[in-house]
Parts: C-alpha cells; structure tokens; sequence
C-alpha cells in the first residue's frame, strides 16, 4: 500500500423502518478525506445478506462494517488503515465498549460479557485486552471490524446460511488461507448491550445456536471451547437424577462425586466475582454473578438448538429484499 490513504466504503445493516441510524450519524464524523469516503447503509431483514449486496456494491478498497448502534470514533479510520500497509493484513478489529451513560443493569450485561468466565477469549470483543495484536475471530466482531474488499470477495463473503456467525466463518478462511487478522484494544466503538433481561437472554441463546450453526458449517478445532456451556448444561440437567438415584439406594458416596464439578464450579464464580471487584465495586460485581450463570446455561442451550436447527442454504435467501443508500457524509 503506498503512503496515499486507501478509499474506504463503511457499511451498516439497518432495519427496514429504523428512522434514526446512529451509527451513520457517528459515521459522518469519521476523519477521512472526503474523496475516499462513502456510506452504504443497507436497509433489510437478514444482516449477513445486507452486507453482502454492500459489500459487492461498495467502491473502497477496505469496508468498515458497523451495527446500526455502533457509534465509531472520529480517529478510528485513520488509526486502522495504517496496519494495512502489511499486505498480509486481511481484517482489523476491536472492542464495542459499553457507554459510560448506560444504564446499571445494562453495565451488569457489558461486566458479564466482559468477564473471563462468561466468555472466555471472546471477552476481548466487549473489554480492552491487552496490546496491538494478531489474532483469531474468537477476539473480533462484525459491529467494529475493516477488512480488505477485494478479500472478503474471494473469499465469497459472507455464508448467508449464518446468522450470527457468518462473520466468523470467513474470519476463520482467511486465517487458514494466510491472512492476517489483527485486534486492536484501542480502536473500539461505544455500543449499548441489551436494554432489558429479556434481551440479554434472547442474545444469549442467539450465540450459542450461532456457534453450533456455524461449527456445523465449518467444523474447526477452535469451536472445541464452544462445547463446554451445552455439556457443563448436560452435566446439570442429570445433578436431580444422580441425587434422586443415590437417595433411593441409599448410596453415600454418588452424590459427593456427582455433585464435584458443580462446587467447584460454584468456587470459580465466586472467584470471578472477586477478579470483578476493582473494576466494577462490590454492589456491579455481585449483581453479574448470576448473570454468569445465566450465560453459560442459555449459551448451552442455544448451542443444543443449533446443533438440530434447519439451515438455510444461501439460494432460499436470494428474495430476501434489501435496500441499499448511499449517505451523504454531511
């Protein structure tokens, strides 16, 4: 790449009826030269297919691709390009950071999905974790990800059988084919979690069905970690058997042996929530407890959903409307 700024197409999927698309008006203010700029705002009801049609639609040479609520930082584009001077560099990517503003329960959510226990790696996505990096697609996310064009497109972009997941998918390919993907901890986005507890749940079972969708799409030995929520749900659903069982027979040792998983998995909640502490104060930290909880048991059992769901193959998509605008940037 020479020291000329690329030309960069931001896409952001919108529902048909959205009025007001935040994150369009965060992306206006984006500092770009304005001859290397332009918006797509891809109006539909099936994300991975909007950005699809945006994505053969757009004219840079790198695509910034944001959720409708993802509210980019003026310096973002100026700070990403800059890594795609390595030419092995495929996608660039960061955390979307709950705002300061947002309300207590919505802070709980962001602390959970920001918390080792809950999401393992992939709490790199809604946290700053440590320092420029490459990285995996366990680490990056579709609301605040750029990427090359031209590879996404010889890839085939997205798999519109998935959603979610679609992104990981590819992210996955490129990976194997010798792209490089990095995760940068300060090229973030502020981006609300869910507004209610119903929400949260639903977004929850959302990802482990997405997981399960995908890893029958594309099975990889990094979805192994993927395993452990629908298991360890398993594991729970036989703890009233084995204790009703052993109670019948009088025996006294199946229930100690049983029930040892689920102490100390009871220490290492307990254990996060001291690890919360600093960052969160004692009232925030004890209240994500059992939303940690709640986390692994609504990922395990949209990850079983997953496993038996009808997939769609991408030809089922193609009368799927979608309305593509050009916004202007001021």
């Amino acid at each position: 790449m020479s020291d000329e700024l690329p030309s960069v197409t931001v896409i952001i999927p919108a529902r048909p009826d959205e009025p007001d698309v935040k994150a369009v008006t965060a992306a206006r203010q984006l500092d770009y030269p304005t001859t290397k700029r332009e918006i797509i705002l891809a109006r539909g009801q099936q994300p991975s297919v909007q950005r699809n049609l945006a994505l053969r639609a757009a004219t840079g040479a790198l695509v910034y691709f944001l959720d409708d609520d993802s509210l980019a930082l003026p310096g973002n584009l100026r700070r990403a390009v800059e890594y795609f001077r390595d030419p092995q560099v495929q996608m660039v990517g960061g955390p979307n950071l709950c705002p300061p503003e947002a309300p207590a329960l919505e802070q709980v959510f962001a602390l959970v999905l920001s918390s080792w226990l809950a999401f393992g790696p992939s709490r790199a996505r809604y946290a700053k974790v440590g320092s420029l990096r490459e990285t995996s697609e366990k680490e990056l996310i579709l609301c605040n990800l750029i990427a090359r064009r031209e590879a996404l497109l010889k890839h085939g972009g997205f798999n519109e059988a998935l959603y979610p997941n679609e992104e990981n998918a590819l992210m996955d390919e490129i990976q194997r084919t010798g792209g490089k993907l990095l995760y940068d901890p300060e090229l973030f986005v502020y981006r609300r979690p869910r507004r209610t507890l119903r929400a949260f749940a639903k977004m929850l079972r959302t990802y482990g069905r997405g997981r399960a969708e995908q890893f029958r799409a594309t099975p990889t030995i990094g979805s192994a970690l993927n395993f452990v929520p629908p298991l360890f749900l398993l594991y729970l659903l036989t703890v009233p058997i084995v204790l009703s069982l052993a109670f019948t027979t009088r025996s006294q040792h199946l229930p100690e042996l049983w029930c040892f998983p689920l102490a100390c998995y009871t220490v290492a909640v307990v254990v996060q929530g001291g690890a919360l502490l600093p960052r969160a104060g004692a009232l925030r930290a004890l209240s994500a407890l059992p939303f940690i909880v709640l986390t692994h048991v609504l990922y395990g059992l949209g990850f079983w959903i997953g496993l038996f769901t009808r997939m769609k193959p991408p030809g089922e998509r193609a009368n799927v409307t979608v309305k593509l605008e050009t916004v202007a940037w001021s």
